[in-house]
């Protein structure tokens, strides 16, 4: 799941109140992700090499954050995800089975 996260770009505002996710993102992992809008959802996009421009997301607007469904690149395995933008801080939370759950923060570039 380590992987999932290493890989998570402007719409317009949102009704909802929750902070744009569309852009470009560096991981902690050293990666850029890039979200951007695809329908009324959010599609995210890993960038790195192995994997460019493979689909590892879609996030709906949810409150004042987003929801969805994020995948591990490396093991092609989804998780329930949610995000929430702060500022130029993204967090990203994905979850299996609702109760193992891991969290990282992404940089807005």
């Amino acid at each position: 799941m380590a992987a999932m996260l290493l890989v998570l770009t402007t719409a317009a505002g949102s009704a909802s109140g929750a902070e744009r996710i569309v852009g470009n993102w560096h991981t902690p992992s050293g990666h850029v992700a890039r979200i951007e809008a695809c329908g009324a959802a959010f599609c995210i996009f890993a960038t790195a090499p192995q994997f460019k421009d493979k689909q590892i997301g879609r996030m709906t607007e949810s409150g004042d954050g987003y929801a969805g469904e994020i995948t591990d690149p490396e093991t092609d395995r989804t998780y329930a995800g949610t995000a929430t933008v702060n500022g130029s801080s993204l967090k990203l939370t994905g979850c299996a089975l609702k109760i193992f759950c891991r969290s990282q923060t992404w940089t807005k570039l």
